[in-house]
């Protein structure tokens, strides 16, 4: 059963009990890794998920189908720490499938990339942000059973380190040792949970809170990299939409700065450490396997390239930095 077929309303309607004709489903985009599907019926809406094995891209790229079961680990866990309502809950799973069902957000609740493409840039979106992401690194050292639970970096390496790092690697050999320092550094790095996509599209907010979805690629390691992810997210933004570029750096800003403040004692060298990402990062969602659909004007990749390579070679130590150095 695939979750983009036909035969898909019938055999969700079965799994939640209710007639096909009493049942409304509709696919949800926003990724390239799964099928996602809304349901709904009396008042009551579920999202169910599918892991797809070969990636809807344009180059070769495949991942194994049971990460969706870490993601489900991730969210159990995440909800015993992070405020209520900050993850979905995972109400049924059907292994021979590889789907789970999980409870759909709040009516209202939009991606955050949604808001940030149109220039929307508010600061309380980021600082819920930077919170949960420090939260879950602080109680990380509360549970040290999860550095077994999460400890398979397998996916990380399928859906990150690869079409990221070393495909963009490939095509730039004079900078393949900046990326492999990356790869060990992630390797090597290991003391806390790691979302491993936390980009603008997996933070839904509305209502006065935010719900963190997509933890296929979760695991037990470095942080810096979730950092440097979000921040490439807000400076990729900032450079397509430069009259709005003030509000982007105050976003990275807010959500350091609540980060940190989460976080607790003993961080301070987690920003410096994700800019050493950032440049990587930058260059990978423009010539890796996941290049960034919202750039594509030939000027602007250039600019980008331009931009990545500076920071790749003399890295940032701060966003602040990283941002001023990109705007020159």
């Amino acid at each position: 059963m695939e979750l983009n077929t036909s035969q898909a309303h019938e055999w969700i309607a079965a799994r939640l009990g209710v007639r096909p004709e009493d049942l409304r489903t509709a696919a949800l985009g926003g990724g390239v890794s799964n099928h996602v599907v809304l349901a709904e019926s009396g008042g009551m809406r579920w999202v169910f998920k599918q892991s797809l094995e070969k990636l809807r891209v344009a180059q070769e790229w495949r991942s194994r189908r049971d990460r969706i079961w870490v993601e489900c680990a991730a969210l159990r866990a995440m909800a015993g720490v992070l405020p209520a309502g900050s993850v979905p809950r995972v109400l049924l799973e059907e292994r021979e499938e590889h789907v789970f069902a999980m409870e759909a957000a709040p009516e209202g609740c939009m991606p955050w990339k949604t808001a940030l493409l149109a220039g929307e840039v508010r600061r309380e979106i980021a600082v819920w942000a930077g919170s949960l992401q420090g939260t879950w690194i602080r109680e990380s050292a509360r549970h040290p059973e999860w550095a077994q639970a999460f400890g398979d970096l397998t996916v990380f390496g399928e859906l990150r380190v690869d079409p990221y790092y070393r495909s963009t690697a490939a095509r730039y050999p004079e900078l393949a040792e900046r990326f492999a320092s990356l790869i060990r550094e992630c390797a090597q790095r290991r003391i806390s949970l790691v979302h491993g996509d936390f980009s603008p599209k997996n933070l839904l907010a509305g209502g006065g809170a935010m719900m963190v979805i997509d933890w296929e690629v979760a695991h037990w390691g470095d942080p810096a990299f979730d950092g440097g992810f979000l921040t490439n997210h807000l400076l990729l933004k900032a450079l397509r939409r430069p009259a709005a570029w003030t509000e982007y750096e105050g976003a990275a800003g807010a959500f350091w700065e609540a980060a940190r403040a989460e976080a607790g004692a003993g961080y301070d060298w987690l920003e410096g450490a994700a800019m050493r990402h950032l440049g990587c990062l930058l260059l990978a969602r423009v010539d890796g396997k996941s290049p960034v659909e919202y750039i594509e004007e030939d000027a602007m990749k250039e600019k980008i390239r331009g931009v990545a390579r500076g920071l790749i070679t003399s890295p940032a130590k701060t966003h602040r930095e990283a941002f001023e150095r990109a705007a020159a």
